[in-house]
């Protein structure tokens, strides 16, 4: 069966660090559209997918429009990025019925590549996970160990299975001073009945706690699967993240 996936990419304007976050320009060109540009190969992979913006600002659409990219306006006041992508997907795609995977991928992440999301959907379509992550695996002497902001997924290397998900730093090695953790890189592929329970849902108790909506899926019972990868992307959330991809483009 050939897969078809529907790659949603949200994208809002207001941001509490770096408002217009989505048309910053790296190059000259809207970090959102080097977002988009970095996905829309995978249409070629899988015939019949589709990469689409989902925003809920003027600004924002007029630009990509600009560009000649896909854009659909969702403008609710939702809490997440995965809520904004489920009415899109609701609205606009829903009723076409040809979609086996819905692929959320963060709006900020201007360094993603069509050949990480074509693993994740082969990953996910010969998989009977209910959701696909990536991780990638690093050392407990890193310093991202430490970092709150650097989610560590609890992931079994042997079935592929994510157990958990914590900004802690985990797992705790507590008789040796080596060893391996799992950074979460924050791209979701979901079954459309998948996205849609999740939606549904009201915050989990978990999730309340650590602020990590992946956590709502698992405390629901969804099972979640993880493609390993040694992935390099640099989310921007400040102008100066901003600058340090711009480094990237420039070879440096």
């Amino acid at each position: 069966m050939d897969t078809k996936a529907l790659i949603l990419i949200p994208a809002r304007y207001a941001s509490t660090r770096f408002p217009g976050k989505p048309i910053a320009k790296i190059q000259g060109k809207p970090m959102i559209i080097r977002v988009y540009e970095g996905c829309e190969e995978v249409a070629n992979n899988f015939p019949g997918s589709k990469v689409v913006i989902v925003t809920d600002d003027d600004r924002i659409e007029n630009e990509v429009k600009k560009w000649n990219k896909e854009v659909v306006r969702v403008d609710d006041d939702v809490p997440s990025g995965s809520e904004r992508i489920y009415l899109a997907y609701e609205r606009y795609f829903a009723s076409e019925g040809e979609y086996d995977l819905v692929i959320n991928v963060q709006g900020d992440e201007p360094l993603i590549k069509s050949s990480l999301l074509t693993e994740i959907i082969s990953f996910h379509a010969n998989s009977e996970f209910d959701v696909a992550t990536v991780v990638k695996k690093q050392s407990i002497k890193h310093v991202s160990y430490l970092d709150p902001n650097k989610v560590k997924a609890i992931y079994q290397p042997s079935s592929g299975k994510c157990h958990f998900f914590t900004r802690a730093s985990a797992p705790h090695y507590r008789d040796r001073s080596e060893g391996d953790w799992y950074l979460h890189v924050g791209v979701y592929s979901f079954r459309p009945h998948v996205l849609k329970e999740f939606c549904s849902n009201g915050k989990s108790f978990y999730e309340d706690i650590e602020c990590l909506e992946q956590l709502r899926l698992i405390e629901n019972g969804f099972s979640i699967g993880a493609l390993m990868s040694d992935v390099n992307l640099l989310g921007v959330d400040t102008p100066e993240d901003l600058k340090a991809v711009e480094e990237v483009f420039n070879g440096k």
